[in-house]
């Protein structure tokens, strides 16, 4: 295998052969996966009513300015590891530049895995529609719920695909984004030549502005937010990145803008066919909307392609992921095993099967709780945290070379960064301040985790 390597490294790295077009289709098939067609009923019930569009958008305008950000520190340090990179950079004049990298790895073996879990959870509910006597075929041999398994199952079998070259992976982003592309727009194009605008109408109390309002539209964000992650997919690529200082900032715009249009456009065309109440009941809504236009035939081919984008989706996120612990470790932020390259195909064994591992290991736990959990958590350390990191870059190191400045700059990061304590801060419409709860718990145990590691690896 061909790396590029320098005579004082002790691992080669990894080859550099990402390209636009390759980091363009693994972050939008992490953004799209099977996020929108699980969480469509979610995300109406949180406001009750069509008008949780707004969140929609007010979200999309969120990403944007945060994927400024990652574009600014991406191009600046294009690193595999992403945010842990990011941060160790930001903060290394400050008395922070050891902790919060580390926190950031121990609330991302959760947040990370959980999230990858949710996909795989949310991928049973369109495999069920498929074969409907499922669970009861199971039964017979004494299984109750197979679900977990399966999803388990699942999990391993993605971390076995990409148990091999980069360039080959690259590639096959590119064909999994094309089968992600064909779902997405099937539903668009049936919805807008379907589309009956009186389904779209709002309830009485729709914008009476009150607390609850408010809770509402940070739940309805909070989902919108959870489809939209993936827009930073590739900084966790950076070491595999061509260009990266061009393409990085260049991968994170265009997929938010293709995906906040598709989203937007793909969500009014269901529910301006599926009546929302209807559709904010619905386990599968979007084979209920193939259903309702086509017949079961057509909708059950269409499931099937629905579980492609899905596939899709575990296929880039476990990746990116995958790199994190790989980053940390090479870093000598920790253990030094998960830094280690396969010897031939060049890549993080054993980063990529812990992930995989975990990710299985999550597949047993409630979905709902999985997906709010999973944006909630982060929130801290990974997104507030860069975006304060970005000022601090700029004012302890002036002299670092930026190839990629934020428009507007201080402006969006400011816009961001009120949004995400906003979603924080406000309690969750369906598990009330457990997620915030979480979040308190992992961030503590990091703490103790952190001074103990600290005790047996003194500041290097």
């Amino acid at each position: 295998m061909e790396v590029d390597q320098s005579p004082d490294e002790k691992h080669p790295r990894m080859e550099r052969s990402l390209g636009l077009l390759q980091a363009v289709a693994l972050n939008v098939s992490n953004m799209v996966g099977i996020g929108p067609f699980i969480t469509i009923p979610l995300f109406i019930a949180a406001m009750n009513g069509p008008h949780a569009m707004i969140a929609w958008v007010i979200a999309a305008l969120l990403v944007l300015c945060d994927g400024l950000v990652w574009a600014e520190l991406g191009a600046a340090f294009p690193g595999s590891g992403g945010t842990y990179h990011y941060l160790r950079e930001a903060y290394r004049e400050t008395a922070w530049g050891r902790m919060l990298p580390f926190l950031f790895i121990w609330q991302f073996l959760v947040t990370g895995t959980l999230e990858i879990a949710s996909g795989y959870l949310g991928s049973m509910l369109y495999a069920q529609y498929i074969f409907p006597d499922m669970k009861g075929w199971l039964s017979r041999f004494g299984i109750e719920d197979a679900t977990p398994f399966i999803c388990a199952i699942a999990a391993i079998v993605v971390t076995v695909l990409l148990s091999r070259r980069t360039r080959t992976i690259g590639w096959l982003g590119v064909v999994f984004f094309s089968g992600t592309m064909v779902t997405v727009l099937w539903v668009i194009i049936a919805g807008i030549g379907h589309f009956d605008s009186r389904l779209l109408a709002f309830p009485k109390d729709a914008f009476t502005i009150n607390a609850a309002w408010f809770v509402g539209l940070a739940g309805a964000m909070r989902i919108a937010i959870y489809d939209y992650l993936g827009y930073y997919n590739i900084c966790h690529l950076g070491d595999e990145v061509q260009a990266p200082e061009k393409t990085i900032p260049r991968a994170i715009l265009i997929s938010v803008g293709i995906i906040a249009a598709i989203y937007l456009t793909m969500n009014v065309s269901i529910i301006a066919v599926v009546p929302w109440q209807e559709a904010m009941q619905s386990k599968n809504v979007a084979a209920l909307f193939m259903e309702r236009l086509y017949g079961r035939p057509t909708a059950v081919m269409f499931t099937w392609l629905v579980l492609w984008t899905a596939g899709a989706c575990m296929f880039a996120i476990t990746l990116g992921y995958s790199r994190i612990p790989y980053a940390a470790a090479r870093g000598g932020d920790f253990f030094s095993a998960f830094g280690r390259l396969h010897p031939r195909h060049g890549y993080p064994y054993l980063a990529l099967w812990t992930i995989g591992a975990l990710s299985a290991a999550f597949c047993f736990f409630p979905i709902a709780l999985v997906i709010s959990s999973a944006v909630t958590v982060r929130i801290l350390v990974q997104f507030v945290g860069q975006i304060v990191g970005l000022q601090v870059l700029r004012k302890t190191r002036p002299g670092v070379p930026l190839p990629f400045r934020m428009w507007l700059y201080p402006l969006p990061s400011l816009i961001a960064l009120v949004g995400w304590l906003f979603v924080l801060a406000m309690p969750e419409p369906d598990f009330g301040w457990k997620p915030l709860i979480l979040t308190a718990v992992v961030y503590a145990s990091g703490v103790i985790a952190y001074v103990a590691w600290r005790s047996i690896r003194p500041a290097s």
